[in-house]
């Protein structure tokens, strides 16, 4: 990695991918990024203050194949945020050559660290045997179906690992197509199935605690989507000829790779039967977000397939916020807010 050979330079000529490590924030040249930053201040809340304890009662209550799906959701948990994080460190910090959007990856990564510190957490509280534990922890190693989509995430990491530098246009469509995967599949599709099943949960009463941390896990999620697909419009208003029919190709086969992945962990979160909860409307339901996906990304939908799950329509989560609006509820910093479900899920 090299500095900017000039880092006074604000030469409008600048683009966001290229070489080097522009310092210079006056004038400033991605303002839209650094109010994505201070927003993520604003969004700041601490493990301490999601009470898990209230779920111990309904831990008892639960069927054998609900305490499967829920074993399951929080091995995803306890390694999901740290691939994203990882991602961060060795790829986007690198690349994204502007100090206003390195700042917010800087806060992103905090968060990132947070909701780790919850599902540790949270795994504490729920799973009081040791080995079962580490089992969860070593889910990409052990749970067939998390190695399957974390061997996805580890693909999408590592076809740029070796750029040190996005020196061709080749470099910067294999760079984008990564921003692209955790916007898109990892953030926008993988954590949105995983919290679709928290919330199910929550509408039969069940686990309100892990609810609530979800609530505030779910708005910081949305906002590094957000963040994320800011970086990818910046670079298609700056070099259009990068997102050509080939990329668009791409970015399909990658979502319908993400969508099978996910609807095989499905498979495995609901294959002993969880009452009012089946594969095929969860699969529906992935193919609802996906489709979602590609529109925000300038693409026609894959699937045209609408979200079967009434829950997340109805469901009154007080906590969120509609983050399109950008305002923030139930939060240490914080005003009311209210929630858009439809535009979200």
């Amino acid at each position: 990695m090299t500095l900017s050979h000039n880092a006074l330079d604000t030469s409008e000529t600048r683009m966001l991918l290229d070489p080097g490590m522009n310092l210079t924030l006056r004038p400033m040249r991605y303002p839209h990024f650094y109010e994505r930053y201070r927003d993520a201040i604003k969004n700041t809340w601490t493990v301490e203050e999601v009470d898990l304890h209230s779920d111990l009662k309904d831990l008892q209550r639960l069927t054998a194949a609900e305490r499967h799906l829920v074993s399951r959701l929080v091995a995803f948990f306890a390694t999901g945020d740290t691939i994203v994080a990882n991602n961060l460190v060795l790829n986007l910090y690198q690349h994204i050559n502007s100090p206003e959007g390195r700042l917010y990856l800087s806060r992103q990564l905090f968060e990132e660290a947070v909701h780790v510190q919850f599902y540790l957490t949270l795994l504490d509280t729920y799973v009081p045997d040791e080995r079962e534990r580490h089992e969860a922890f070593a889910a990409v190693d052990n749970i067939p179906s998390i190695k399957d989509k974390a061997d996805f995430c580890f693909r999408w990491i590592d076809s740029v690992f070796d750029l040190q530098e996005l020196e061709t246009k080749e470099h910067r469509r294999a760079f984008l197509l990564n921003v692209i995967c955790f916007a898109a599949c990892i953030e926008g599709l993988f954590f949105y199935g995983a919290f679709a099943y928290v919330y199910f949960l929550r509408s039969r009463g069940l686990l309100n605690g892990l609810a609530s941390g979800t609530n505030w896990v779910f708005r910081d999620e949305s906002m590094h989507m957000a963040f994320a697909f800011d970086v990818v419009e910046t670079v298609r208003r700056e070099e259009p000829d990068l997102f050509d029919e080939e990329m668009g190709r791409q970015v399909r086969a990658m979502m319908r790779d993400a969508v099978d992945a996910e609807a095989q962990f499905a498979e495995d979160l609901l294959g002993g039967g969880v009452a009012g909860l089946s594969t095929a409307d969860m699969r529906t339901y992935l193919e609802s977000v996906a489709d979602r996906r590609l529109e925000q990304l300038g693409l026609e939908p894959e699937y045209g397939s609408k979200n079967p799950l009434a829950f997340m329509e109805l469901q009154d989560v007080q906590e969120l916020s509609n983050f399109f609006e950008r305002r923030v509820s139930a939060y240490q910093v914080g005003v009311s807010g209210s929630v858009g479900f439809d535009e979200e899920f």
